[in-house]
């Protein structure tokens, strides 16, 4: 028991902490030495995929605009996952031509360990929010600034040492991954909507048909 407790904090809270605060050494023993794992990075994106619902619905009164009764836990989720799920496509497409050294899996669970210093700081500082004045709120945002710059800070570090990147390549390879996820948005929109609109053209060639017949 005490082993798996010893493990289950080397996984989910030592080794993602080196990666923060020491992302070279980091990321050498990430790629190298295998030490990352696809579950925990996995559990990292549905505890953000939570956080996003959790932050909806309790954040304090004073800075939320959200309506709790209007929550729609699915499609946060889903956004999230879609999220996710345009950026490492989006960056391993370009990436692969650019001559990167990750591949997807890795990719996908560097951006699931990048969302670590945002659920660390986060659930704490949304709890918090309920606590603070108005004035005190300056407080809280500086807290979920600093938890999205981490976030940004091991994302970017994993991108460039998984792919094996200088400085200017890899900002050039963030810039290639956010056009990347711009076409594949409005190739995704283009093609919903000609689904629907031959959706509608078969029902009107149906109501056609059953009005003569």
């Amino acid at each position: 028991m005490k082993t798996k407790m010893k493990q289950f904090i080397n996984d989910y809270f030592k080794f993602p902490k080196t990666l923060l605060l020491h992302p070279f050494d980091g990321f050498e023993e990430f790629k190298r030495y295998k030490k990352g794992k696809l579950s925990v990075a996995i559990v990292f994106i549905l505890l953000f995929a939570f956080f996003r619902i959790f932050q909806f619905q309790y954040e304090g009164v004073l800075i939320n605009p959200n309506n709790p009764l209007e929550l729609n836990s699915l499609q946060e989720i889903f956004s999230v996952a879609l999220l996710i799920f345009l950026f490492t496509v989006g960056n391993w497409s370009v990436t692969t031509l650019m001559e990167g050294k990750g591949k997807y899996v890795e990719i996908l669970m560097v951006t699931g360990y990048a969302l670590f210093p945002l659920i660390v700081i986060g659930y704490p500082a949304v709890i918090l929010s309920n606590f603070l004045t108005l004035e005190e709120m300056a407080f809280y945002q500086l807290l979920m600034g600093i938890a999205y710059a981490l976030t940004g800070w091991m994302l970017f570090m994993g991108v460039l040492n998984i792919h094996q990147y200088g400085l200017g390549k890899t900002i050039l390879a963030f810039i290639a991954t956010v056009l990347s996820m711009s076409v594949m948005m409005f190739l995704g929109l283009l093609f919903f909507d000609l689904i629907q609109q031959f959706i509608s053209f078969i029902a009107s060639i149906y109501e056609e048909l059953n009005l003569r017949y």
